[in-house]
């Protein structure tokens, strides 16, 4: 048997380091929103008869004043993803961007693709996408509330906001654009890390009922190891599926891949460490189940 209540106290010492390390990089550096939530433009470009350096491109691109500019391969060498800012609201600035590289390189681009998002549109997203992850956190936390005693609830809903709060730590901090792909992760990062924890509780208070002179404190051990294999086989087989679309499912689904790659393993970590240590710190004992059965 595995001893993780061993390493209670070490990975929750961890675990307030990371989330105040996030907590900062949130409150003073913020997040790289995307065009989805701060307005700009999208071009999807194709070189047709040459390759051209990604740099070069986006040097060249700066010289236009567009704002924040970024600049990626898509797909193929041939293939670049556009974004800007178009700070100065110009409307026929697609037209000068055409131009503008026709002048530079010759005819040889062909424009695929062209979004516009507006200010006051990206607002609503913004303001859409914060209201679903708190709706979706509620909902949890009712949830949890009502299907277990208010123990579990609170352990269930600190390893959730742990979860989120640093998969958005790591995203400030490698400046990784926000977008709406990425608060589709993060609601699924809650939904995945709810399931996991559940499956743990589940078997704490199976265990409760039927070990009355095991305390707390070892009782979440044996819980954890015999739930281990389903949490390791949902775990790595997600793992699996989510590292093939980070590798191979082009620039569009990196971020979304990659916050769902963090979310999995801070899910799986949490609903270990961070959900029974809860448990453990409130001395859930025998009676409060019973008492809550009642």
């Amino acid at each position: 048997m595995i001893k993780f209540n061993k390493f209670y106290t070490h990975f929750n010492i961890l675990s307030s380091i990371l989330i105040v390390i996030s907590l900062l990089l949130l409150i003073f550096k913020g997040l790289n929103f995307g065009i989805d939530f701060k307005g700009g433009t999208l071009i999807e470009l194709r070189s047709l008869n040459k390759k051209i350096n990604t740099s070069n491109l986006r040097d060249n691109l700066s010289k236009m004043s567009l704002g924040d500019i970024s600049v990626k391969k898509f797909g193929n060498d041939k293939d670049f993803l556009i974004k800007f800012e178009n700070k100065d609201n110009k409307k026929d600035i697609i037209e000068q961007i055409r131009s503008h590289l026709d002048k530079s390189y010759g005819n040889t681009f062909d424009f695929r693709r062209v979004e516009n998002v507006g200010p006051k549109v990206s607002a609503e997203l913004l303001r859409s996408g914060v209201i679903a992850i708190t709706v979706a956190l509620t909902v949890m936390l009712i949830y949890i509330w009502i299907r277990f005693e208010w123990q579990f609830s609170l352990g269930a809903i600190i390893a959730l906001f742990h979860d989120v709060i640093i998969t958005l730590g790591l995203f400030s901090l490698l400046n990784l654009e926000i977008n709406l792909s990425i608060i589709a992760a993060v609601l699924t990062i809650v939904g995945y890390s709810m399931n996991d924890t559940v499956v743990i509780f589940d078997r704490v208070r199976e265990n409760l009922r039927k070990y009355s002179d095991i305390k707390i404190f070892e009782l979440t051990n044996i819980s954890i190891n015999e739930t281990l294999s389903r949490t390791l086989i949902t775990s790595i087989t997600t793992l699996l599926a989510l590292l093939s679309i980070f590798f191979f499912g082009g620039e569009i689904l990196r971020g979304f891949s990659l916050a769902m790659i963090f979310g999995v393993i801070f899910g799986t970590y949490s609903s270990i460490y961070i959900a029974n240590t809860v448990l453990v710190k409130l001395k859930v004992s025998q009676k409060t189940v019973i008492k809550q059965e009642e």
